[in-house]
């Protein structure tokens, strides 16, 4: 992921789309070849309800970048850049490691771009959110468990961290490349 999380960040951030909003499909990026593949078909009757990425050169505890969810207008297609203004988290727990999910939206669309705050959501998107994540992997037997959302001053620290965790293990020579995190 040669492409910096900067741009402004952690206030404005590049997000690289991997599923687009309303897609069935999981993909993601294969970190050794750098090529999108398909992770799986969601397994339940959901939908992503937005674009869905991840901020490059951020690193995790559950060992990738830092999630992300981009509401904007339209789907884009897999693979695209876009600049995405963190406005909140969904604290979420995944088969028993932190995987937060950062709610953005698309710098670049007017329909969205007004929005500051998590709390300046309508409260019916923010329970559509919730309930996708809850529920996309009922029927793979796997435990998520959402702890609810955190507001933009938690959520700027955790980009932020999530930054510096990368170029911690870069400057270590623990990712030594885009594609190898050994």
């Amino acid at each position: 992921y040669q492409r910096r999380v900067h741009g402004g960040a952690p206030e404005v951030c590049n997000a690289v789309i991997e599923i687009p909003k309303h897609s069935k499909v999981k993909y993601e990026i294969d970190k050794f070849t750098g090529i999108l593949k398909v992770d799986r078909v969601l397994h339940s009757s959901v939908i992503y309800p937005h674009n869905y990425g991840f901020f490059p050169q951020t690193y995790c505890d559950d060992g990738d970048a830092l999630d992300c969810l981009v509401l904007m207008q339209e789907p884009l297609v897999p693979l695209s850049l876009i600049r995405a203004k963190p406005i909140g988290v969904l604290k979420m727990i995944d088969g028993g490691r932190n995987d937060d999910k950062v709610i953005a939206v698309a710098s670049d669309d007017p329909s969205v771009s007004d929005y500051e705050s998590i709390d300046d959501l309508p409260k019916h998107l923010l329970s559509e959110v919730q309930t996708f994540f809850e529920t996309y992997k009922l029927l793979e037997k796997k435990q998520v468990t959402c702890q609810g959302y955190m507001g933009l001053k938690e959520t700027i620290a955790i980009v932020q961290d999530a930054a510096d965790q990368y170029n911690k293990l870069r400057m270590t020579g623990r990712i030594k490349n885009a594609y190898t995190d050994s």
